[in-house]
């Protein structure tokens, strides 16, 4: 298998041996694949042979392999890149680890791959990072056959009612709530759930959402801590992270 300039991003990378370096990487036709660069910690000429194998910068990657791990053999800058800093730099962290923990190795997703590319060049601009993560995750479940319908029960088919509670079940999506005692579920209004489908805002259904699909992700990661969320509460204390709104 020999693949020439696939677009692509780094998601993460991690130091093999003495100069390699080890990369998770979305690519806009294969997927999620695994690449090693080989000498790419190596000093050329003052500057690291891979210093462009970073997340956040759009590339051109062409490698080869038939296994599991394939081989870089040529990359380039194709863009301009986002430099993040702050709130935005964990922000993007936590999109990358979303797409390692979610997505399967060589299973195409090329509107993801899209999808992925208007975040991070967002997150370098000014919209609002609420704005960014939620299209993003609605992004992701969609394209992982995960999306639910905001406007009907999606287990009677009926329409969703605006004086009714409603719980996310992974099966079905959106269900009403017919008893009042004993359940442990988050649930949602049908006024903020029907909100949330005509795209108005404001700060109660704003939160409303990010529980809603922090409920609708946690079923799908499991119970192992993202460590994007764990990384931010040690480096700025006091503010919360983009994991804990969503």
């Amino acid at each position: 298998m020999r693949i020439q300039l696939q677009p692509a991003f780094v998601l993460h990378s991690r130091h093999y041996r003495d100069t390699s370096t080890l990369l998770e990487v979305l690519t806009a036709q294969h997927g999620r694949i695994g690449l090693i660069a080989k000498g790419a910690r190596r000093t050329v000429k003052g500057r690291s042979a891979g210093a462009i194998l970073q997340p956040f910068i759009p590339l051109l990657l062409s490698f080869t392999g038939r296994g599991e791990l394939k081989t870089i053999t040529a990359s380039e800058v194709a863009g301009e890149s986002s430099v993040l800093k702050g709130d935005r730099l964990f922000s993007g962290l936590y999109l990358n680890e979303l797409l390692v923990r979610l997505l399967h190795r060589n299973d195409p997703h090329p509107g993801l791959f899209i999808a992925y590319g208007k975040a991070v060049a967002d997150l370098g601009g000014d919209d609002p990072l609420d704005d960014i993560l939620r299209r993003f995750e609605f992004s992701l479940l969609e394209e992982l056959g995960y999306s639910f319908d905001l406007e009907v029960d999606g287990h009677n088919g009926e329409a969703i009612r605006e004086n009714g509670w409603y719980y996310y079940h992974q099966e079905f999506g959106l269900v009403e709530q017919r008893s009042t005692g004993g359940s442990s579920q988050p649930v949602f209004s049908g006024a903020d759930l029907l909100a949330i489908s005509r795209g108005e805002r404001s700060q109660n259904i704003s939160q409303a959402l990010k529980r809603l699909l922090r409920v609708a992700l946690a079923g799908h990661l499991g119970d192992k801590p993202l460590k994007s969320r764990d990384l931010f509460r040690r480096s700025v204390a006091g503010v919360a992270s983009p994991g804990d709104n969503s």
